[in-house]
């Protein structure tokens, strides 16, 4: 077996490449007799399928730069130089594309390359506002601070994230299993029935004859049915692609029930977690906020942002031009900015409330499903009622004929 490593010698100095052995205790006997103390290893002979996956897929996700940045930041803390710490994190990740990328920010490093001009190089992986914490901390001379918060905020980021997917998906699997059990009964059940009553001569009420055309539909036309949904489903995700189209999708969304309120609380508290982490970079407040317009989700919130920065360009406070948006940002938000802004500790400030709102937002969505259940429970009892209505009347008249 093919085993990665990385170990540190007697003199303390990391070392790391790859070993055959039979197995991990093996491979610590080897190493051990080399004079090297095993800190890591990882068997290398499954990795390949994984490797030519995320190669055809060209992405990096939040976890493997969560990782790069926490490993980054603490390999310069133990004075490793740039060039051998991206050796080092290539051999760990199990990310093809990923491995490419950071075997080219060695390369170009080893050139001369500042590290935030080499990984702009890399738009689709390290965003703007990666780059420009980078570039700040390399400037001030606190990459590693900068490293540390940086790895909180895709931490937070990434955890708000899946608290909301993971709220998603208990309704989501019941929508599916309700209608793949629809589907079902329509192409299978229903017609057995209505044979039945066209042999019985029953007249059809109109419920019946609602499910009878679903059910005739599905049967005999249900490939065109499914490329139509298909067709529908790709132009709409195209449509809200598009800046007008995501626009008006957004304002949609800022009006449904329990939905707005998610969607506010979580770019409330991405604003605050970002500014926050900016500020404490050394980023002045302007430069932050045309960063952050480019960062969030909805296009309320961005264009919101947009605006402020260009009132704060002017000398105008922040807390001022965030108030004027009442119905995008809560007044509790508007007063702890104001406070940061007059005690000076608005880095700070930003931190409690960001802290706040995701809070907030893993109470919603813990709560979430205890909220949309009886909803999905009246949607399958309705519909259940309705199928058995229209399947029963009919019956009804079966056994009036006899």
């Amino acid at each position: 077996m093919l085993f990665s490593y990385k170990a540190k010698d007697l003199d303390g100095n990391i070392k790391s490449g790859k070993f055959d052995a039979k197995n991990k205790n093996e491979l610590e006997k080897k190493l051990g007799n080399l004079g090297l103390s095993i800190i890591f290893s990882r068997e290398k002979k499954d990795e390949k399928s994984v490797l030519e996956i995320s190669k055809i897929l060209k992405r990096v996700s939040v976890v493997d730069k969560m990782l790069f940045t926490r490993h980054l930041g603490v390999m310069l803390k133990a004075g490793l130089p740039f060039s051998r710490s991206f050796a080092v994190l290539a051999e760990q990740t199990s990310n093809a594309y990923f491995v490419e990328i950071l075997q080219s920010i060695q390369e170009d490093v080893q050139k001369g390359s500042s590290l935030a001009d080499t990984l702009a190089k890399h738009p689709k992986v390290f965003d703007n506002l990666f780059v420009s914490m980078i570039k700040v901390g390399e400037m001030g001379g606190n990459l590693e601070e900068v490293l540390d918060i940086l790895y909180l905020q895709l931490k937070k980021e990434h955890e708000l994230s899946s608290r909301i997917k993971g709220a998603m998906m208990y309704p989501a699997v019941i929508i599916f299993a309700m209608v793949v059990i629809g589907i079902l009964m329509m192409v299978f059940v229903v017609p057995s029935l209505l044979d039945i009553f066209v042999e019985m001569e029953v007249e059809l009420p109109l419920s019946t004859q609602i499910i009878v055309f679903i059910s005739d539909a599905l049967k005999n036309h249900g490939i065109l049915l499914f490329l139509g949904f298909i067709i529908l489903a790709g132009l709409f995700f195209r449509c809200i692609k598009t800046p007008k189209g995501k626009k008006y999708f957004d304002y949609f969304l800022l009006r449904l029930p329990t939905i707005s309120g998610i969607i506010a609380k979580v770019n409330m508290a991405r604003f605050s977690r970002t500014l926050s982490s900016m500020i404490a970079s050394g980023i002045s407040i302007v430069e932050a906020l045309k960063i952050i317009s480019d960062t969030l989700g909805n296009t309320y919130y961005r264009e919101s942002v947009k605006d402020a920065c260009q009132y704060v360009q002017k000398g105008i406070e922040l807390s001022e031009v965030v108030g004027k948006h009442d119905k995008l940002y809560h007044p509790l938000m508007v007063h702890m900015i104001e406070v940061g802004e007059e005690t000076g500790t608005l880095e700070e400030t930003l931190k409690q409330v960001a802290e706040f709102y995701e809070d907030e937002v893993e109470q919603i969505t813990a709560n979430l499903s205890s909220i949309i259940e009886p909803i999905l429970m009246l949607v399958i009892g309705a519909a259940v009622g309705f199928f058995a209505i229209s399947m029963i009347q009919p019956m009804y008249g079966i056994m009036g004929h006899m």
